[in-house]
């Protein structure tokens, strides 16, 4: 069960204690699930039961546990614990990493895929003859295509000016998009510093990143193994789990507000993450260490980190060589 699993699993606890009259509150959009804090458990928390409270008239911790019973009985719920005010601690059943990493393994560039805008009214995206504006409108048609909407053109906010085809002949191809889509629309384009081989620029991270998964595999198929899913302990697994499962939310957010930038920022942030998880432990066995069941997990979720920069870069409509 990813993040977006488990917010979605909230969401119906909360539908399902209105519809059965025990809470008097308008449904919420959507919840959001994060690590607990201090004093928390489990290994997710929601705070929707502070946030309902006033609307029901009940005290927190009242609305958390009549959300409690519900979210226990969802399948891949190990155990829900109410803490503190009022906050939802959820720990997961079997082994989460194994399960987000196989699931990615599966379902390859494609994950975070859904229909979260099917059926949907048509989405707009920026529109006009700019450089910038039919990048980002390229862009967010391909994010919302994937989360199963339909875009029109126009009704955005003004893409500001910022270059032109002098910039593609520059850059190139995949450094351009990157210059135009990574900024925030109202920041200035990034210039020439996109293609500098170096740790401080942003795209470069996000590809060596990828390219150096992609090395790891190759180089654990060269010592006679193979990736396999299971658990990977240790702070700096943790938080690019946590991204990984985040990913999917990540694409529809973009998808549904047209923004591109969005998932940019994401991929540098999970690029950073994959190379605090590389450098906390070893990936492939070292000298005459035989390889066991650790290395082959790091080697699974290591894998699973490139597979999803590589699908988001494509949804940018930027290549990610297996070679810098």
């Amino acid at each position: 069960m990813t993040p977006a699993d488990l917010s979605r699993a909230v969401l119906s606890a909360v539908r399902s204690a209105v519809d059965g009259g025990e809470l008097a509150v308008a449904v919420p959009e959507r919840v959001v699930v994060e690590r607990p804090g201090p004093g928390g458990a489990g290994e997710w928390a929601s705070n929707v039961a502070l946030r309902l409270a006033r609307e029901a008239g009940r005290p927190p911790r009242e609305v958390a546990e009549v959300l409690r019973g519900r979210l226990a009985a969802v399948p891949g719920v190990a155990e829900v614990e109410v803490t503190g005010p009022g906050f939802l601690n959820v720990t997961l059943a079997g082994d989460p990493v194994g399960t987000l990493v196989a699931r990615i393994a599966a379902e390859g560039d494609a994950y975070g895929w859904g229909d979260a805008l099917h059926g949907a009214p048509l989405v707009p995206v920026p529109d006009g003859s700019e450089v910038r504006a039919l990048l980002v409108a390229e862009a967010a048609g391909r994010l919302v295509r994937a989360q199963g909407g339909s875009v029109r053109g126009g009704g955005a906010a003004p893409v500001p000016a910022g270059a032109d085809r002098r910039d593609e002949a520059a850059l190139g191809a995949d450094g351009l998009r990157w210059a135009l889509l990574h900024p925030a629309p109202h920041d200035v384009p990034h210039g020439p510093e996109v293609l500098e081989q170096r740790a401080r620029n942003p795209l470069f991270r996000v590809r060596y990143a990828y390219a150096r998964s992609r090395a790891l595999v190759a180089g654990g198929a060269a010592l006679g193994f193979a990736p396999e899913a299971g658990p990977v302990p240790g702070d700096a697994a943790r938080v690019l789990v946590g991204l990984l499962g985040e990913q999917p939310a990540v694409l529809a957010a973009a998808a549904r507000k047209g923004a591109p930038d969005r998932l940019a920022r994401q991929l540098v942030t999970l690029a950073d993450a994959f190379f605090d998880f590389h450098d906390s432990g070893d990936v492939l066995p070292r000298g005459g260490e035989k390889p066991g069941a650790a290395h082959r997990a790091r080697l699974a979720l290591a894998e699973a980190a490139g597979t999803v920069l590589a699908g988001g870069l494509s949804l940018l409509g930027i290549s990610a060589p297996d070679h810098l």
